[in-house]
């Protein structure tokens, strides 16, 4: 149930992009918020990872080597960008974009939740 909730809320931040970026930049917007969404996923889910890295840490659970992480960062990047560009490619475009509703997200918001996500992610990297 609880990723239902980080779909949905992504789907809404994808669509008030889209719906930002689209009168200004046309058939373009539609990639640009491909990578937009893509970008705030990841800082959402590197956020996470951090969190729990620095709690892992405080408990002194054993931690995975450098090389190890890089590799498993680089293909949780590579799936999410994926599993992105399948879903909000043609009809669940469409459809998201009839659902939605006529009210959208400020621009501002939209820029300072992935820069909140990274910042927060880099104070708990600092903990580790």
């Amino acid at each position: 149930m609880r990723f239902f909730i980080f779909t949905t809320m992504f789907d809404y931040f994808y669509i008030s992009f889209l719906k930002l970026t689209k009168p200004k930049w046309g058939k373009k917007a539609m990639s640009m918020s491909l990578h937009y969404i893509s970008l705030v996923e990841i800082a959402f889910y590197g956020l996470l990872a951090s969190f729990f890295a620095a709690f892992a840490s405080q408990l002194n659970i054993g931690k995975i080597s450098a090389s190890k992480a890089i590799t498993l960062t680089v293909l949780c990047v590579l799936f999410i960008y994926m599993k992105n560009w399948m879903r909000y490619n043609g009809k669940r475009r469409n459809v998201l974009n009839a659902k939605s509703k006529k009210q959208k997200l400020q621009s501002w918001k939209l820029i300072v939740l992935p820069l909140a996500c990274v910042l927060l992610a880099l104070v708990f990297f600092q903990a580790i």
